[in-house]
C-alpha cells in the first residue's frame, strides 16, 4: 500500500483505498462546513456524502428522526441540545463528541427593508411588536424563542410567529417578504441571498448555541470520522467559522 503525505495538517491519503464518509448536519454549522469540505476531501482522499436535518424539533427531517428511520451516517453535526438527545438514545460513541463553534442568535429583515434597532432588550421587543410577521425555525433556537423568550418579554399574544421546520425555510420566507423579521442563529443569516442581517440579539436575552460533532454508534468509518473532526477543529477552521457569524471555542 502506498501513502502520500501532505505538509498541511496530519492527514493521510491511501492511494489504494478511498473511504467514503456519511455526515448529517444541521443548518447552524453548515456555512463553515461547506467552505472547508472541498479542502478536506482533497487533502485526505476521503469522499463525503452530506445529509441535512434539524438539530431538534418535530417532523421527519430532524436528525434524530432520520436516524430512527434508518439513515446510515458516520458523523453528526448539530447543536449540543440535539446531540444530548442522541446520546440519551445510545446513538453516539461515548467520548467522540467535540465542540466546534458558538452560534449566537441574530435577526434579519428582507433585503432593502428598513433595519429596526435591536441593540437593547427594549428596542428588540419593540421591533417584534412592530413586525407584522416573525419567522423562526422549529429547532433549538425556535424552541427557546417561543417557549422561553417571547413569554418572558410578555409578547406571545401580541405577535404573529411563523415556525418552519428548518432555518433555510425561514430565510426563504424572509427573502420572499412573507415575513418582516427572522430570528435564528446568526450563522444561518449571514451570507444569505435576499436578506439583510441586522445583528445579534442583546446579551441579556441571548442564546449561545454550541454546535458539536460526534461519531455515531455502528460507524464503519471511525478513523475517517476522526480525521474530519481533527480538520474541523484545526486552526485553519477559525476563518470560515468567524466569516459565518459564529464565535470560536476556547480550547
Amino acid at each position: 500500500m502506498k501513502y502520500i503525505f501532505f505538509s498541511i495538517g496530519a492527514f493521510l491519503i491511501s492511494t489504494s483505498s478511498m473511504a467514503q464518509l456519511q455526515v448529517i448536519i444541521s443548518g447552524g454549522f453548515s456555512g463553515p462546513y461547506q467552505q472547508m469540505l472541498p479542502q478536506f476531501e482533497k487533502m485526505t482522499g476521503i469522499t463525503v456524502k452530506t445529509l441535512s436535518g434539524a438539530s431538534q424539533g418535530t417532523g421527519p427531517k430532524t436528525i434524530k428522526a432520520q436516524l430512527e428511520s434508518g439513515a446510515t451516517v458516520d458523523v453528526v453535526i448539530l447543536s449540543r441540545e440535539g446531540l444530548a438527545e442522541l446520546v440519551a438514545l445510545g446513538r453516539i460513541i461515548p467520548g467522540s463528541d467535540v465542540d466546534l463553534a458558538l452560534a449566537p442568535l441574530g435577526a434579519a429583515v428582507p433585503l432593502g427593508a428598513s433595519r429596526p434597532d435591536i441593540s437593547t432588550v427594549a428596542a428588540f421587543k419593540q421591533a417584534l411588536l412592530n413586525a407584522n410577521s416573525i419567522v423562526v425555525p422549529g429547532s433549538t433556537s425556535g424552541i427557546y424563542l417561543t417557549k422561553e423568550l417571547f413569554p418572558k418579554l410578555g409578547i406571545t399574544k401580541q405577535i404573529s410567529v411563523k415556525i418552519t421546520e428548518r432555518g433555510s425555510q425561514a430565510t426563504s420566507l424572509l427573502a420572499a417578504r412573507e415575513a418582516a423579521i427572522a430570528i435564528q442563529p446568526s450563522s444561518e443569516l449571514v451570507n444569505v441571498t435576499g436578506i439583510d442581517f441586522i445583528g445579534r440579539l442583546p446579551e441579556e436575552i441571548q442564546l449561545l448555541q454550541i454546535f458539536a460533532i460526534a461519531i455515531t454508534q455502528g460507524s464503519t468509518q471511525v478513523e475517517s470520522a476522526k480525521k474530519l473532526i481533527q480538520f474541523l477543529t484545526s486552526p485553519e477552521a477559525s476563518v470560515p467559522i468567524q466569516n459565518s457569524g459564529m464565535d470560536l471555542i476556547k480550547r
